[in-house]
């Protein structure tokens, strides 16, 4: 193919992209916006706390990069040691340092997998995820209907009748999922889900590995996730825990047994061909993680918590209006469990987010294929530095925009398209 051919054949996928409203692009958020965006849960990036411990960090000699490869030059006493640290405080086994949540999902669904085995993923499950499990040997893979353990249960038991491997303990059977969903901000019945493995894969043949993405800094005893707070470090195989939300860095690790760890030092490529992280981005792990172990985090956790509690109940005292159609301008789906991460669901996600851009909030539409057709919705993420009037001030737009599209009788876009 000529460059100009593959120059038109990029174009021509992008405008189709474009004319189904699916085409993405970077923005910078405006200097006077208030974030109900960004997954920096416990507003850690502006916290003058942490940026003092880390420019402490930063004081004195060290090399600005890491020097290759961990399996090369790239390791360190302060990376192993910070590894070790990390992993004591989640009650791990072992643990191992990747660069993102990216490179520790992909790298771990494509390399522990062995011929002939099983995935069995929760249909949310991050892309990350997929990558790996596309690139792994498993024989094969299935989703189960979202956090629905019914649906887990009914694909395990129709596994177990076409594959006597697995039945009798030859081939291993993985279960993927998130402790809690980046779009919906749902929990996963996580119990019951052990549980059910458990039962039904008696010959211990039954992996269960959780992605504490969203849960990390958050959920659990100062922020351990939500395997610590239910107590199944012993019977999850592996968690991936990443530093880019609630800790405000870089980097992910994957928690596990010392040989999946080393397992995983012979076969992650991801770990073994991507130079790693450099002595300032782990110092500045470091730092986040000291505000867990030490408690100094607490006192966000608590604001987050109640500001939570405040806008759910703001929520509920909006009075959902209906477009032209008879159609509802906004769902918002029980959201089981506790995070930070709303839903609102709406038919026109584009229009209410841009409103409420307009208006100077930072929030974000999300539309298939990031989430399926029919559940388009406005994500809102709340911040431990974000503030009770704040969230007013938000769901009070909220509210202008089903009034002004009501008084309208169809949405603020459409009425703008048909005046061109």
């Amino acid at each position: 193919m000529s460059e100009e051919t593959l120059t038109e054949s990029m174009r021509n996928t992008l405008e189709r992209r474009r004319q189904r409203s699916g085409l993405r692009s970077l923005t910078i958020a405006g200097d006077n916006s208030t974030d109900f965006s960004s997954n920096d849960f416990l507003s850690l990036r502006s916290s003058s706390l942490l940026r003092a411990a880390y420019m402490e960090r930063l004081r004195g000699d060290f090399d600005l990069g890491s020097g290759g490869s961990r399996l090369l030059d790239g390791n360190s006493k302060f990376a192993e040691q910070l590894e070790t640290d990390i992993t004591a405080f989640h009650r791990a086994p072992a643990g191992l340092l990747f660069n993102s949540g990216f490179d520790a999902n992909s790298g771990l669904y494509a390399s522990v997998p062995q011929s002939g085995d099983i995935v069995i993923y929760d249909e949310y499950i991050h892309a990350s995820v997929h990558e790996g499990m596309r690139l792994s040997r498993a024989a094969t893979r299935v989703s189960f209907s979202h956090n629905s353990v019914a649906s887990l249960r009914s694909t395990l038991e129709s596994m177990k009748r076409g594959n006597s491997s697995i039945a009798s303990g030859k081939s291993n059977v993985f279960v993927g999922l998130e402790s809690v969903y980046s779009m919906d901000g749902d929990v996963a019945p996580l119990v019951d889900i052990v549980r059910c493995v458990d039962e039904l894969l008696p010959n211990k043949n039954g992996y269960v590995i959780v992605d504490e993405a969203h849960a990390t800094g958050v959920i659990g005893a100062r922020g351990a996730g939500l395997v610590c707070e239910l107590g199944l470090e012993n019977r999850v195989f592996a968690r991936v825990h990443t530093f880019g939300k609630a800790l405000s860095c870089n980097g992910a690790i994957v928690l596990c047994s010392e040989i999946t760890k080393q397992y995983l030092i012979n076969y992650a490529r991801p770990l073994i061909y991507s130079t790693f992280m450099s002595y300032p981005a782990l110092a500045a792990i470091r730092s986040s993680y000291e505000l867990l172990w030490t408690g100094l985090a607490e006192n966000r956790r608590s604001r987050l918590w109640k500001l939570v509690q405040h806008f759910d109940s703001r929520l509920e005292q909006l009075d959902v209006l209906t477009d032209v159609h008879g159609a509802a301008l906004l769902q918002m789906p029980p959201r089981p469990g506790k995070s930070s991460i709303f839903s609102v669901l709406t038919p026109y996600p584009r229009e209410l987010a841009r409103y409420c851009q307009d208006a100077g909030f930072v929030v974000r539409a999300i539309v298939p294929p990031t989430v399926p057709k029919g559940a388009e919705r406005v994500r809102v993420c709340l911040h431990a530095d974000n503030s009770t009037s704040e969230i007013d001030l938000l769901v009070q737009c909220i509210g202008r925009w089903m009034d002004d599209v009501k008084a309208g009788g169809t949405t603020p876009a459409a009425r703008k398209q048909s005046r061109l």
